[in-house]
């Protein structure tokens, strides 16, 4: 599949695409639980987002979604599991970050015809809400805390580019070899 198209399928999708001013912006935070059913609402149009990209591309790494990128600018993001289920994000912020970093490469739905290496902590604590209002901290680690850190990343208006090594470039995803397979850690 050519990277135009790959490009076309998640715009068809309902994917906001790169240049659009609205990846750039730092999300609204809900009001929660005041505004209980409109997070309840985002979170039923990032699923449906999520089951359109899923139904034209397979995601062995796991599958984000944050509400800028359909358009929503309300601070909800949601991450599917490799191995299934999801997690809900409402109001997310890093509270604590490892120092420990790996460079892995990611893509991104709003620019999907591009891969690029972007350094990560390996874990992170990450204070979010329940729809209910109620704050809590959860800790990601690996490959999950990669998947909260870039849905994250979206709510604060920046683009996994920004957290790329200076000098260095997204390679073409006819270039990249690692579709398919899970991210890779040591240790």
């Amino acid at each position: 599949m050519s990277a135009g198209t790959l490009t076309e399928l998640m715009r068809a999708a309902g994917i906001v695409q790169e240049g659009d001013p609205a990846l750039l912006e730092v999300a609204r935070d809900l009001v929660l639980p005041d505004e209980a059913d409109e997070a309840l609402g985002v979170v039923e149009a990032l699923e449906a987002a999520a089951e359109r990209v899923a139904a034209v591309h397979v995601f062995a790494k796991g599958l984000g979604v944050a509400a800028p990128q359909i358009g929503i600018r309300r601070a909800v993001a949601i991450v599917r599991l490799p191995e299934g289920g999801s997690i809900t994000l409402f109001n997310p912020v890093v509270v604590e970050q490892s120092t420990q970093t790996d460079e892995q490469y990611e893509g991104c739905l709003s620019f999907f015809d591009v891969r690029g290496l972007v350094p990560r902590p390996l874990a992170l604590h990450v204070e979010h809400q329940t729809v209910e209002g109620p704050r809590h901290v959860s800790v990601f680690e690996r490959g999950l805390a990669r998947l909260v850190a870039h849905e994250i990343d979206h709510l604060t208006g920046t683009l996994y580019r920004e957290r790329m090594r200076p000098g260095t470039e997204p390679i073409s995803v006819t270039e990249y070899r690692g579709s398919g397979a899970a991210w890779k850690y040591t240790g």
